[in-house]
């Protein structure tokens, strides 16, 4: 697909635009890591003219160890970030972040036991002799809820992962986090051997994942902007995963050069396999689609494990106006 002429730009009514020769709306939008096939469909719509089609000139600011994305949208400095359910934190603190859209159904946090481990399910991994995570993401979010859920689990269990698997690959009763994307990827090349993954989303944690937020006077201000490129990203995602992704790669390869074409076949096959993108509501309402009941009820979860303290009012943490209305679907086939 080519990017369209000023010329055909003005022939167009698009998410509210008139026929009017407009200039495209410069949006930055921040990711929250490296860049990767997880960010696939951002690139995609870049790539193939998508958000040209939308009116929007769209620069991708990719994330990393150091990068402050999410501090940079408060700030006024992204117009768009690649987030979690973290808006939640944000009403509590009087932040003035918003979720519009969910790209991920599903969150792709795994633990990962060796393939001729005992282990069946998630609640069996009680028996592992170690469980290996990084304390500051893991305990923030799912462990609490893993406690609460599984009773078996303790804190003794836990022990620190410096992203080294080799401690995991040593001990065969061991249990490792991971991502559904990136872990088992890396120990099937050093091993020979494929990890048994157990995605957290398919044992009922059931955060939303890589989201899109915005500042809530963007929102007010600009909604026709906002609906631009949630509409723009969704189509871009469905592109990515089900037609030609080859100029879109090629842009994540140029962002993070040590980024392989194994990697990124593995996580698009990934991503398909468990439905991250494409499962639950998003099956029938289009990429991107949130609703209120999952909303409350990963809330009322996280406050029963005592993550997140009673009375926070979630309903200004997001907002479902923007999708939902299937766009895009129509590029969805079976691969």
């Amino acid at each position: 697909m080519k990017f369209m002429t000023l010329a055909a730009a003005t022939t167009m009514v698009l998410g509210g635009l008139t026929g009017l020769a407009t200039a495209q709306d410069k949006v930055t939008f921040g990711t929250n890591w490296l860049a990767q096939a997880e960010h696939g469909g951002y690139y995609q719509a870049v790539a193939d003219g998508t958000y040209a089609k939308y009116n929007l000139d769209v620069t991708i600011r990719q994330g990393g160890p150091q990068a402050p994305n999410g501090q940079l949208l408060i700030a006024g400095q992204l117009d768009f970030y690649m987030g979690g359910m973290s808006t939640i934190d944000d009403v509590k603190q009087g932040i003035p972040g918003i979720t519009v859209a969910s790209i991920f159904q599903k969150d792709p946090q795994v633990l990962l036991a060796h393939p001729e481990a005992p282990f069946t399910d998630l609640g069996s991994l009680t028996a592992a002799t170690k469980l290996i995570m990084g304390k500051d993401s893991f305990f923030a979010g799912y462990w609490p809820w893993m406690k609460a859920k599984f009773p078996g689990f303790k804190d003794e269990m836990y022990e620190p992962y410096t992203f080294n698997p080799a401690p995991f690959i040593a001990d065969p009763m061991a249990v490792q986090q991971g991502y559904l994307t990136s872990e088992p990827y890396e120990i099937e090349k050093q091993t020979g051997w494929a990890p048994k993954i157990f995605l957290l989303a398919d044992s009922g944690y059931a955060p939303y994942s890589t989201t899109i937020e915005t500042r809530q006077e963007i929102v007010d201000k600009n909604p026709d902007l906002v609906q631009r490129f949630v509409d723009a990203t969704a189509i871009g995602w469905y592109n990515y995963l089900y037609g030609d992704n080859t100029a879109a790669n090629d842009l994540i390869k140029k962002d993070n050069p040590e980024m392989t074409d194994g990697q990124i076949e593995f996580s698009i096959a990934k991503m398909k396999e468990y439905g991250i993108v494409v499962s639950g509501d998003a099956e029938t309402k289009g990429i991107g689609c949130m609703t209120d009941a999952r909303w409350k009820e990963f809330y009322d979860a996280m406050v029963a494990a005592g993550v997140y303290e009673a009375g926070i009012d979630i309903s200004k943490a997001y907002t479902t106006q923007f999708v939902c209305k299937g766009v895009g679907m129509d590029l969805a086939v079976a691969k």
